[in-house]
C-alpha cells in the first residue's frame, strides 16, 4: 500500500445495510430535486464561456452555502485556485483513536457553455449531477447510526473551462486533486455508457507572415500568406488518405486577409488534432506540422506554429468502477449500450482524461431524453428541458450508489487502485519520449464537448 493512502474498507455495513444506504442516497436526490433543477436551469439560462463563468460560479457556491440544504453545512471555498472554480467539502467523524487519513471521494461539476449556441453540450446538467450525487452520498453517510470504519471526506470541485483551455488541468497543476482517492463525473449524451473512449487532443494555432502588395499592379512584389494557408489546408486534405481511421484533424482559417486587391501579408489557422492515445497524438502532430511548414516553404512565407497550453489526454478506463456503476444503474432502470458499440464508437475529448492520469476516475455518459446531437441548437434546448431532469437525477443516484460501494465494499477500493495503476502504466509505456529542442511537442501533463 502506498504511504498516505487510507486502507481499503474492512467491515462496515452488511450488504442489506449497504442497500439501505443506497436507498437513502436516492431519497435525498429526490428530496432535493426541485432545488437541483433550479440550479441547472439558472446555469442553462445564463450561458458563459470558458474562464468567464462568474454567474455559474456564484450560483454553485450559493447553492452549497445555503442553509436550506439538509444536514450539516458544507465548507465552501469560492474562487478556488481559479477565478471561476470552487471547492465544497464535508466529512464524517473519524473513528475513535489513531487511524488513517479520510477516504476522499470527489464529484466534478462543469458549467461552461459554447459560443453562440449556449449549453449545447449540457454542462448545466453536469453541474447538477455532480451536486446531486454529492448531496445523496452525504445524506447516506449522515444516516449511519455509528461512524464508518474509516472517515470519509466528500468533495465537490467546480471545474471551469472544459470547452476551451482545460480548467481541470489548471486545477491539477494547482494541487486540487492531491490526496483524492476516487473522482466521479457524468456527461450528457445520446445514450447511456459507463465508459466511452474519449481521445487525446492537441490544439494548434498557425500563423503565416508574408508581404503585402497591390494584387493587380505589382503582385510579384508580394508574398501571399493566404496561399500558404490554402496550401496547408490542402496538404492536410491529402494527408487524410494516410491517416488512421481513429485520427481526426479539423480546423478553420481565422484570418484570411483584408481586401481582394491587397496580397495578404498575414493569415491564421486554428486546428484540433485528436488520436486515441498520447503516443498516436505525438505521431499525428508531427505529420500535421510538416504540412504547415511545407506550405510556408512553397510560398516563401514565415510560419509560427504554437500548440495550446494544455493537451487533453485520453480518458483511462477503470473496469472496476465501470462494472459497479453499471450494476447500480441497471437497478435504477438504466439501459446501457453494448460493449461492441463502445469499442467501435468514436467520441470527443475532455480534460477529465488528464484527471484519470492522476487519480482513479469514472466518466460515464447518460441519455437526456432526446436524440439531438451535442453541439447543436437542438441539444441546447434538450439540456434545458424538464424532460432531461429525470435522466440527470437518475444518473446522480447511480454515481452516489457507486461511491457508497467504493467506501463500504471490502476489496473494491483496492481493485479500483490496481486498475488505475495497471492502465496508467500500460499507457505510459507506449508514449515516446519527447525529443529535445523540438519546436512544438505533445506531452503528458473535449466529450462530445470539446
Amino acid at each position: 500500500m502506498r504511504p498516505q493512502e487510507p486502507p481499503p474498507p474492512q467491515g462496515g455495513p452488511a450488504l442489506p445495510a449497504l442497500e439501505t444506504l443506497k436507498q437513502r442516497a436516492c431519497e435525498s436526490v429526490e428530496l432535493n430535486a426541485a432545488r437541483l433543477g433550479a440550479l441547472s436551469r439558472d446555469i442553462w439560462s445564463r450561458p458563459e464561456l470558458a474562464y468567464e463563468e462568474h454567474q455559474a460560479h456564484d450560483t454553485m457556491t450559493r447553492f452549497f452555502s445555503s442553509r436550506e440544504l439538509p444536514g450539516a453545512a458544507w465548507a465552501v471555498q469560492p474562487r478556488y485556485a481559479l477565478g471561476t472554480a470552487f471547492r465544497a467539502e464535508w466529512g464524517t467523524a473519524a473513528p475513535r483513536g489513531p487511524g488513517p487519513r479520510p477516504l476522499r471521494v470527489a464529484f466534478l461539476c462543469e458549467y461552461d457553455a459554447l459560443p453562440g449556441i449556449g449549453h449545447a453540450c449540457g454542462h448545466n446538467l453536469i453541474a447538477e449531477v455532480g451536486a446531486a450525487a454529492a448531496l445523496g452520498l452525504k445524506a447516506a453517510l449522515e444516516s449511519l447510526p455509528q461512524p464508518a470504519p474509516v472517515a470519509v471526506q466528500v468533495t465537490v470541485l467546480g471545474t471551469p473551462a472544459e470547452e476551451q483551455g482545460g480548467g481541470k488541468i489548471d486545477l491539477i497543476n494547482a494541487g486540487a486533486f492531491d490526496g483524492l482517492d476516487v473522482v466521479f463525473m457524468a456527461h450528457p449524451s445520446q445514450e447511456n455508457a459507463a465508459y466511452l473512449p474519449d481521445v487525446a487532443e492537441h490544439d494548434v494555432t498557425v500563423k503565416y507572415y508574408g508581404k503585402a502588395s497591390h494584387a493587380a499592379a505589382y503582385p510579384w512584389e508580394g508574398v501571399n500568406a493566404l496561399d500558404a494557408a490554402v496550401l496547408a489546408y490542402n496538404n492536410l486534405s491529402v494527408l487524410r488518405q494516410q491517416m488512421k481511421p481513429t485520427w481526426r484533424v479539423h480546423g478553420v482559417i481565422k484570418n484570411g486577409g483584408v481586401k481582394p486587391n491587397i496580397i495578404p501579408s498575414y493569415t491564421e489557422l486554428e486546428f484540433y488534432l485528436r488520436a486515441p492515445s498520447m503516443k498516436d497524438l505525438s505521431v499525428l502532430t508531427e505529420k500535421v506540422e510538416n504540412c504547415f511548414r511545407s506550405a510556408a516553404l512553397a510560398t516563401g512565407c514565415k510560419v509560427e506554429i504554437k500548440g495550446g497550453e494544455n493537451d487533453y489526454y485520453n480518458v483511462l478506463p477503470n473496469k472496476s468502477l465501470q462494472k459497479v456503476y453499471k450494476e447500480n444503474g441497471k437497478k435504477l432502470g438504466i439501459e446501457f449500450i453494448s460493449e461492441d458499440c463502445i469499442l467501435n464508437g468514436l467520441s470527443g475529448s475532455t480534460d477529465f482524461g488528464n484527471v484519470t492520469f492522476v487519480v482513479p476516475g469514472l466518466h460515464p455518459y447518460f441519455y437526456i431524453g432526446s436524440d439531438a446531437l451535442n453541439h447543436t441548437e437542438q441539444y441546447t434546448e434538450a439540456a434545458g428541458s424538464q424532460n432531461a431532469q429525470f435522466y440527470a437525477l437518475r444518473t446522480a443516484k447511480a454515481l452516489a450508489m457507486t461511491a457508497l460501494d467504493v467506501i463500504f465494499k471490502p476489496g473494491l477500493l483496492e481493485e479500483v487502485r490496481e486498475d488505475f495503476r495497471q492502465v496508467k502504466l500500460k499507457e505510459e509505456e507506449q508514449i515516446n519520449p519527447v525529443e529535445p529542442n523540438k519546436e512544438s511537442s505533445v506531452g503528458i501533463g473535449a466529450c462530445a464537448s470539446h
